[in-house]
């Protein structure tokens, strides 16, 4: 069902909000993954306040929707979200990635409620992804697994075997996608390790491929309602070409803002430029939604 134009300013307020909310962390950390967190935001903000089926009161719920971030160095984005939704309290966040902290640079799911899977070391994601679509079946539940891996992780072989499984044994009821940012700790992915034709990849291994703007909130929840009305045997993997960095204009597309610290003058500059990045997007919306 297309979004209507509230519903689309609405999630722009949130990613927005998750944006600024990733900057203050990541700030008061001295530190963090920020570049990632900032182009797989988009994503985190649909899934969170639109798709998944879940319970704030009830973290463990059995038939809660499953949700893994295979690129676990996001934390930084993923910690603001669990706590913009009320699972942890912000507090915590002034805490992050420091000593005897419960808020990790990789979220541990014993100690941050709402983390469905450890993550950090990467390929291990899709790989648990898999596990937890498959025992949905076993289960007879009807809860849909999300996971999202970014493309430099995809150097990793371990993702292509949970690729292979989850062909193999037909999930339908996995939605996966990467952050295709372009970047990786140490440079562009196409100069590292070349990934293209990286959808043709995944449609080798049986998947149905949707390649979309993954920063542009139209287009992603268009691709989620179409992995929704899957009803084939294939898994959907959204392939979602984002930017690194986007809404900060010093970071934007840069492969050296994998990991960085910000001190006050760019924190304050940063802050400016995601209010014009706000506004930007807020007048598409006007302009494009129903």
């Amino acid at each position: 069902m297309p979004l209507t134009k509230k519903e689309w300013l609405d999630l722009e307020k949130h990613a927005h909000e998750l944006r600024n909310l990733c900057l203050d962390t990541t700030f008061w950390a001295g530190s963090a993954h920020i570049g990632g967190g900032m182009s797989v935001m988009d994503m985190l903000a649909v899934l969170y306040y639109k798709y998944l089926n879940i319970k704030v009161e009830d973290p463990q719920w059995e038939d809660r929707d499953r949700f893994i971030l295979s690129k676990g160095h996001a934390g930084v984005a993923y910690a603001s979200v669990l706590v913009d939704k009320g699972f942890n309290d912000k507090e915590q966040l002034k805490t992050f990635n420091l000593t005897n902290s419960k808020m990790g640079i990789h979220l541990d799911s014993n100690k941050v409620v709402g983390v469905d899977a450890s993550t950090g070391s990467l390929g291990h994601g899709l790989p648990i992804a898999v596990g937890t679509a498959l025992a949905a079946r076993v289960l007879g539940k009807s809860y849909m697994t999300y996971c999202i891996l970014g493309d430099g992780e995809c150097d990793e072989g371990s993702n292509w075997e949970a690729a292979m499984s989850a062909s193999n044994f037909k999930l339908n009821n996995l939605i996966s996608f990467v952050d295709r940012n372009g970047c990786m700790i140490d440079g562009k992915t196409e100069d590292v390790m070349k990934l293209e034709p990286f959808a043709d990849k995944w449609r080798a291994f049986g998947f149905i491929v949707k390649e979309i703007d993954g920063n542009n909130i139209n287009e992603l929840c268009e691709a989620i309602d179409f992995a929704l009305a899957n009803k084939t045997d294939s898994p959907v993997m959204i392939v979602a070409n984002t930017v690194k960095g986007i809404g900060i204009k010093k970071m934007a597309g840069n492969y050296k803002w994998h990991y960085g610290a910000i001190n006050e003058e760019m924190y304050n500059e940063s802050k400016k430029d995601l209010e014009e990045f706000y506004k930007e997007r807020c007048a598409r919306a006007e302009k494009e939604g129903a």
